[in-house]
Formats: structure tokens, sequence, C-alpha cells
């Protein structure tokens, strides 16, 4: 190597060094942002180096705190580990018919649905698509609606005992068809305007949407719509399906409550081998957290989307699940691409985009008094840190403790592991 250009490299480095901020420099940084919180401000903050095992920054990291949408990190995380992210959630057409060479069914046709929330009336369509190119031309039996891969308790209200959340959500079901939701006219002030309402009884009410379906297609349908179990001995006729890393994306860069709740009934159903409910998917979250050590004390999760203000996670037991991903090579990857990026995309999209690049991936939460950021950042000079903050407040509004949350990550980015 040349003198000169190894005279370069060493000035290079030195000036990088002098640049860099120093560990207590950010300590203190981060410090003062804090000071200067109300002091009716609960805070619980962990910021971690995972190669190395340093905690940079910690305040209350045992503090129990309601975490808001930070629970979805816990569900996503859940469904990969038992599942893997290439299970495919479906819905499926079947019949108790086996022999369709005729063009008839003699017998039923079943919609069963095994947790495929993203599924909509174009999919309907598809399906009966697929039923009229097969050659269908009659139908003697019933449309069976089936969705008890879950329990029939579609609202939150009836499985959180005194629960009076402040975001509602349409039927949670194995059967879900538009999000459960369709469109009505009704006349207000003289005038017809649409509504968008939540559908009582998505089985009953698919079932009817597929005959109607089946008719307007020329397949005559001789019995009626029904609600109830399909044989074990049917054939799958056809299906759609969304594969789990793809819905791990929509929960969580949009922070999607309707389909996290699914996802979380999914999860005991398949871990259960029996149904979906929340008593197994709450069991079965319990021992993902303690089958991997992280710490659970002060833990107590009852839903899949983190709207309940029952929730309650300590930033360690977030730091301790972000930390087990970190580590897990086969499913870092898919968890990891789940997340927001900062001023790129999801609930982070218009976050952290004041000029200064921050590679920063995350899950962001929010309720009345309840504000939360969790997630991985690759510093300015390539260190990986984990970050997990939730501030609970009276004063304030949640956009200053967004804030709050980016200023402290902007911080962060100049952080540099300290030559020994």
């Amino acid at each position: 190597m040349k003198r000169t250009s190894l005279i370069f490299i060493i000035l290079l480095v030195t000036t990088i060094r002098l640049f860099s901020s120093s560990s207590e420099e950010i300590r203190s940084r981060i410090q003062a942002v804090i000071d200067r919180l109300p002091a009716s401000t609960k805070a619980g903050i962990l910021i971690y180096q995972p190669l190395t095992g340093d905690t940079i920054y910690s305040v209350n990291h045992k503090l129990s705190m309601i975490p808001a949408s930070n629970v979805k990190l816990f569900t996503t995380a859940t469904a990969l580990e038992i599942m893997g992210s290439d299970y495919e959630l479906s819905t499926r057409i079947l019949s108790d018919d086996n022999e369709l060479s005729d063009s008839v069914v003699n017998g039923n046709i079943f919609i069963k649905g095994l947790g495929n929330s993203t599924f909509t009336t174009e999919d309907l369509d598809s399906l009966v698509g697929v039923l009229k190119h097969l050659g269908i031309k009659n139908v003697t039996g019933n449309i069976v609606g089936d969705d008890k891969f879950f329990d029939d308790v579609y609202v939150r209200d009836d499985w959180i005992t005194d629960e009076r959340a402040n975001v509602t959500l349409p039927p949670i079901s194995a059967l879900v068809i538009d999000r459960n939701t369709k469109i009505v006219q009704r006349k207000r002030w003289g005038r017809w305007r649409r509504y968008k309402v939540n559908i009582d009884n998505p089985p009953k009410y698919i079932a009817e949407m597929l005959k109607n379906k089946l008719l307007d297609s020329g397949i005559t349908v001789i019995g009626n719509v029904q609600t109830g179990e399909t044989p074990s001995t049917a054939t799958m006729i056809c299906q759609s399906t969304i594969s789990l890393h793809r819905l791990l994306s929509l929960i969580n860069k949009h922070s999607d409550n309707f389909l996290a709740e699914c996802l979380f009934k999914t999860i005991g159903a398949v871990s259960s081998g029996k149904q979906g409910n929340s008593f197994f998917s709450t069991q079965t979250i319990l021992t993902f957290i303690e089958d991997n050590a992280i710490y659970s004390k002060g833990s107590s999760i009852v839903d899949g989307s983190g709207i309940s203000r029952f929730d309650q996670i300590t930033v360690g037991a977030i730091v301790g699940l972000l930390s087990k991903m970190y580590f897990d090579l086969q499913n870092f990857e898919d968890f990891y691409n789940s997340l927001s990026i900062a001023g790129i995309d999801g609930t982070l999209e218009d976050r952290m985009d004041s000029g200064e690049y921050i590679n920063f991936r995350g899950k962001t939460g929010t309720l009345n008094g309840v504000s939360s950021l969790s997630g991985y950042l690759t510093t300015k000079n390539d260190d990986e840190l984990i970050v997990s903050m939730i501030f609970e407040f009276n004063r304030g509004g949640a956009r200053t403790y967004r804030n709050i949350q980016d200023r402290i990550i902007a911080i962060l980015n100049d952080w540099s592991e300290e030559e020994p």
C-alpha cells in the first residue's frame, strides 16, 4: 500500500471518530428530551444493542404499560413461529359430491373460511367462475356457509370482560368477505345516502351471496342457504388464499386491527387443532413468550391488535421479542419486512423524513393518551439497535409524543460503538 493512501485512510478514520457522538453524549441528549416531559407522563424506554448485549438507555423497562398496536408484534411473531411464512390462509368451496364430471352437484356446496380475512366479492366471483368453467350446471342440495374454524363470538366486547373499546370492528369470523361489511342505502334528510355497515351473520350472508352469484351465472340451485360444518369427507373444488408473509405486511405496516384480530384467532385454531378462540390464542402467545425466554412479568395480552386498554406489556418484553426475532434466521426477514419503513410506507410514511436519512423499521401504536414505537434502527455508522418506547400521557396529544419518539430515533442515528 502506498504511504499517501495509508495516511489518507488514517485521516479518514480519525475524522469519522471525531464527528461520531460519544456514547455518553447520546445518552445525555436522550435524557434531556425525557427531562422535558410533563411530570404526569409515564415513560417506558429501552434501547438495546443485540450483537453486544449492551443496554444503551433504559427508563422503566419493567413497568407494565398499555402498548396499543405494539401488541401486533407479538401476534405476528407468534404466527410466524407456529405457522411459517408460507402458510396459506384460505377460503374454500367444497362439495360432498365427489363426482362432478356429470355437470351436477348431487349434494351440497360448502363455502368454508380458514382465516382468510382478505377475501373479497371479486375473489368470490373468481371462485364462481371456476365452478362455471368446470361445467357445473346444477346443484341439487344446499349452499352452506361454514365458519367453524373459529368460534362464533364475533364481538370483542363479548370475549374481553368489561371491555369498552373505543375502536369498534366488524365481526371477527373465520369466513370473511369484504372485511365483513356491506354498503346499504338509507334515506336521510330527504336524500338517499350510501353507508357502510357490518354484516350480522357472516356465514349466512356469504352463503346467500354465493347462491345468488351461482344463479346469476346460470347454475341452478335447488336447495336453500344454511350455516353448518363441512364434512371431513368433502372434496375441495377451488380456493382463494393469502400467504402469511403477505398478510403480516398488511397488518404491521398499516396497523390493521381487523386483520390482526382475525389472525389472532387463527393462531388459536392452528395451535390447538380445535377452534380459534380468545383463550387458545392468548395461551399460544403467552407460551411463545415463555418458550423463548422473553421477559414476561407484567405482561397481559387479551387481543391481537392492541386496541384493548387491558393489554399490559413492558418495553423489556417488547425488546426481548424483537431480539428473539433478530436472531431467528428462518423468520427474521419476513418479520422485518412486515414493519413500516420510516419516511417510506405504512404508519411511518410521514415520519422521520426531515432531511437526514434514518434507516428505521418499526411498529407504531396509538390510543387515547398512549403512544408507542418499537423496532430496528441501523445507525448511519451501521450499528444495529433495538428500540422500544411507550408513553402514557394526559397532557399534550399523540403528535407531540410521536415527535418525541422521532427525535430520540434521530439522536440514536448518531450512535457509534466505541472502540475498546
